[in-house]
Order: structure tokens, then C-alpha cells, then sequence
């Protein structure tokens, strides 16, 4: 064998040892990203492994009320806790820092602690199909909120609260089947906005600084009382803007 079979064998041979530490470090990733994503369902075992918690869906568990202890488990970004029977939402969840996604829905909640305003990390709440009244003013500190449903709280939810136009990265906001009459003109602040769902209200006009709206694609506006003059002025004001009337 001479020196240059040698060689070339030598770098088979290292050739061989980078491909396989790259697929052996690639499977280590993947197996780590696995565990990461593991979706908890039991909220006893949860808190047994408090640090291992990324995901914790407890919808449909008949909740009526969410221990203090919620608030230990400080890995946790998606929570879904939809369809139980709370009434309010303790104040430790202002703790979860690492939360993305929260959903709410389908309980019986008529606001927020002022906590909240500490998900800073949020980026999509639900709060549809609950009894909500009103919003704490620290809602405008989501700003990394993106998707915002507020829908199906009628009959108790009449006032959108104008601190909403300070939540600059908001993407898509539902308010469909609430009782507003009116809509701030704060609004006019959300210049990412791209879905805007105001169906099955009462609202007989809409401020004109809604055409501040640059990025808006769709406007739902349907089972409302607006005037045909009015759907003509909303028109020239959102010109590019797909609109539903019916």
C-alpha cells in the first residue's frame, strides 16, 4: 500500500466520522425537541414536573378554579385551560413569562387580573364565548400580542377599551358577537393589522380613523346597523380593504 492509498483512505475514513457525529447530534436535537413539545393534560402531574412544562392543555376538565400554583411552571408557552367554568384567573399567571399562547374561551370570566400585562411574551389570547365586561388597562404592555379573539361575549361586553391601540403587532382582533356600539378611535393605531372582525354588533358608524388602516385585508362588518352612507364613507376610507356588509 503507498503513501497516497493511505491518505485517500484516511479521509474516507474521516469522511465517514463527520457524517455519522452529524446525524448523531441531528438525532440527539430531534429527540430533545420531542420531549419539549410533550403536551401535558393532568394538571397534578404537571406540577410534579414543573420544569419539564412547555405545553398544558387542561380544556374541557371542569375547572372552576385555577390553583395559585400555576404560576410555577415558568417554561410554560401554550395553555390552554378553554371550556372549564372559571370565573377568575389568579393572579400568578402574570408569572408565566415564557407564555406565547393563552386560551381562554368558553368559560365564565368577566375580565383579567392586571397581572397579565407580565406575559410580555404573548402572542395570542382567547377569550371568546365568556361574560367579560372589561379589560385591565395593563393589556396595552402585550406587545408582542398578535391574534386577539374577544368574540361571543354578548350581552356584557359593550365598551372596547381604548387601550387596544397600543398593541402595535396585533395581526387579527374578533370582537364578532358582542354588544359595541361604538369602536375607539385608537384603533387607527393598529398599522399591522390585517383581520379586523366586527360582525353581529350594534354599532352604526365606525371612526375615521379606520382608514389609518394601511395593511387591513379584511373587514367584517356584518349584521350591523349601518347606514348605506355609512358603508360608502367606510369605503373611501379602506379602498384597498375587502369588506363584508352581509
Amino acid at each position: 500500500m503507498n503513501f497516497f492509498t493511505t491518505q485517500i483512505r484516511f479521509k474516507r475514513i474521516g469522511m465517514v466520522l463527520l457524517i455519522s457525529i452529524f446525524f448523531f447530534f441531528n438525532e440527539v436535537e430531534a429527540q430533545e425537541q420531542l420531549v419539549e413539545v410533550k403536551a401535558y393534560t393532568n394538571l397534578i402531574e404537571a406540577f410534579q414536573n414543573s420544569s419539564d412544562v412547555r405545553i398544558l392543555h387542561l380544556n374541557g376538565q371542569g375547572f372552576k378554579n385555577l390553583p395559585r400554583q400555576i404560576g410555577n411552571l415558568q417554561n410554560l408557552t401554550e395553555l390552554n385551560l378553554g371550556s372549564n367554568s372559571l370565573t377568575t384567573v389568579p393572579k400568578e399567571i402574570g408569572r408565566l413569562r415564557n407564555l406565547q399562547s393563552l386560551w381562554l374561551f368558553g368559560n365564565w370570566l368577566a375580565t383579567l387580573p392586571e397581572e397579565v400585562g407580565e406575559l410580555h411574551n404573548l402572542e395570542e389570547l382567547s377569550l371568546s364565548r365568556n361574560l367579560l365586561i372589561t379589560l385591565p388597562k395593563e393589556i396595552r404592555r402585550l406587545q408582542n400580542l398578535q391574534v386577539l379573539n374577544l368574540s361571543d361575549n354578548r350581552p356584557t361586553f359593550t365598551v372596547l377599551p381604548k387601550e387596544i391601540g397600543e398593541l402595535r403587532n396585533l395581526k387579527e382582533l374578533n370582537l364578532e358577537n358582542n354588544s359595541l356600539t361604538t369602536i375607539p378611535k385608537e384603533i387607527g393605531k393598529l398599522q399591522n393589522l390585517k383581520w379586523l372582525r366586527l360582525g353581529s354588533n350594534s354599532l352604526t358608524t365606525l371612526p375615521k380613523e379606520i382608514g389609518e388602516l394601511r395593511n387591513l385585508k379584511e373587514l367584517d362588518l356584518s349584521s350591523n346597523s349601518l347606514s348605506v352612507k355609512e358603508k360608502k364613507r367606510i369605503r373611501k376610507l379602506l379602498p384597498k380593504c375587502s369588506i363584508i356588509y352581509f
